[in-house]
């Protein structure tokens, strides 16, 4: 077929987004929705890519090259400074283009396209022979979308946008995505050629058609198989429904690789999450970003996870778990906070309303209650009691608490970092723990108990107001 280059438009302003955040950047599914069309792109198998930038220019480019870092395929960029339509946008990637056979033009803004539609329309370009060949969609609301004239032989004759539409036009129900594959002289040529004449005084990709046809070329169209992935995002609405696909897509791709998803419609995964066979994933439970779930895990109801490795055997049950690592074996919840940088050992027990933060706790560690653990370092089986506080902020710095294994923290106990408490050591409940505890000791910090004998009746005598003891 020879050498095939994609075109990626991707400098539009979005204002009906109404956001500080360029269009195309927006995540869907945990991805800049720009990134799910490169992918396609280069899954379809396109040589080389260009992507046309405007708004956020060097955040679109960063983005796109993080997408591209590991096919690594030639990637260059085209800076589109005044937005003057689609068609001056694809004559800003010329200069980038090179040697081609076919020019694939695509948009930054439809998330949902698949790389079989891409080789569909590549294929039916070649067997067209065309000078151009459009990708259309027959919807039941076209509104907003460029309506595909034909003539009585079903040739495509133009594209009508839908401000510059006659009300006849309006009602025609197949629209034009945007999409297409062009032979590169004749589209040079034609864009050469292309004027301003619309409402939005811009120069318009789409009327290359009647263009190409009247230089004597053939133009073809394609209607989608699918016409869901080809439509753009516009709006926060759309960006919402291609998210729906999106995730829709992900979890039915889970399921036929052997995991349990016992509520699709109330559990959100990101494209990029992995989740191994046998995992049961239950209602309101979402799982972010580059997520890693092992083999065997039960997850939820009403967990979340964010950018977390867990190792098999795992159990997150109505809890959160960020920028973690989870070895085998864990039970973490209900009502429990893993925050960023922690390492839970295997078959360590995390239990109600425990948070975590910065910490490595070793193997078997049980903390099932009331109890926070920040910057520490605890090792095997150690035994942390309801209410433990490590103390490790002192107002300016953080500073860190080593408990060794096998030691026994009673409950209510507050450990003032830096401190460490020794192997096997024991530390009695409601104690305030400042100095180091040697290894096997016993160290009681807390005030003794004073009862005065007496003291209820002698008070309830005394006239209001006299506060004396």
């Amino acid at each position: 077929m020879g050498r095939t280059v994609a075109v990626i438009l991707a400098a539009g302003q979005g204002k009906r987004m109404r956001s500080a955040l360029a269009k195309v950047l927006h995540p869907v599914a945990g991805r800049p929705m720009i990134r799910y069309v490169l992918d396609a792109a280069l899954e379809a198998g396109v040589d080389a890519v260009v992507v046309v930038v405007g708004r956020d220019a060097e955040r679109v480019q960063e983005a796109c090259v993080q997408a591209a870092a590991e096919r690594r395929p030639p990637l260059a960029f085209a800076l589109q400074e005044e937005q003057l339509g689609t068609g001056h946008a694809v004559l800003q990637a010329r200069p980038h283009v090179g040697e081609a056979d076919r020019l694939l033009v695509l948009y930054g803004d439809t998330p949902l396209i698949e790389a079989a539609q891409i080789r569909a329309l590549l294929d039916a370009h070649a067997a067209a022979g065309a000078a151009a060949t459009l990708l259309t969609a027959v919807v039941a609301d076209p509104t907003g979308y460029g309506r595909v004239v034909r003539g009585g032989d079903g040739a495509v004759l133009r594209i009508v946008e839908e401000k510059d539409a006659t009300e006849e036009e309006r009602r025609i129900q197949e629209i034009n995505t945007g999409i297409g594959c062009f032979t590169p002289g004749p589209l040079w040529e034609a864009l050469q050629r292309v004027e301003p004449r619309n409402a939005q005084g811009e120069y318009y990709l789409t009327d290359v058609v009647a263009l190409l046809r009247g230089m004597g070329h053939r133009t073809a169209a394609v209607p989608a198989a699918d016409a869901e992935a080809v439509l753009g995002v516009n709006d926060r609405a759309a960006l919402a429904e291609a998210g729906a696909v999106l995730r829709r897509r992900r979890l039915l791709r889970l399921m036929r690789e052997g995991v349990t998803v016992v509520d699709p419609a109330t559990t959100f995964v990101d494209a990029d999450v992995e989740v191994g066979e046998d995992t049961v994933i239950l209602p309101f439970t979402i799982l972010e970003g580059r997520t890693r779930v092992g083999r065997g895990c039960r997850l939820g109801p009403g967990s979340h996870l964010i950018d977390s490795e867990l190792a098999d055997g795992v159990t997150v049950m109505q809890s959160v778990v960020e920028e973690s690592r989870i070895a085998e074996g864990v039970r973490i919840g209900p009502f429990a906070h893993v925050r960023p940088g922690c390492e839970i050992g295997p078959g360590a027990e995390i239990g109600n309303y425990a948070e975590v933060k910065k910490s490595r706790l070793g193997a078997g560690v049980k903390a099932h209650h009331h109890s926070y653990i920040g910057d520490a370092v605890i090792g095997d089986n150690v035994n942390v009691g309801a209410g433990l506080v490590t103390v490790n902020y002192d107002g300016r710095r953080k500073h860190v608490t080593v408990v060794e294994a096998g030691a026994f923290l009673g409950c209510n106990v507050n450990l003032v970092a830096p401190v460490t408490v020794g192997r096997d050591a024991y530390v009695a409940a409601g104690s305030t723990v400042t100095e180091p505890v040697p290894p096997g000791a016993l160290a009681i910090a807390r005030e003794r108990q004073v009862n005065k004998e007496g003291w209820v009746e002698r008070a309830r005598s005394r006239p209001a107001g006299d506060g004396s003891a």
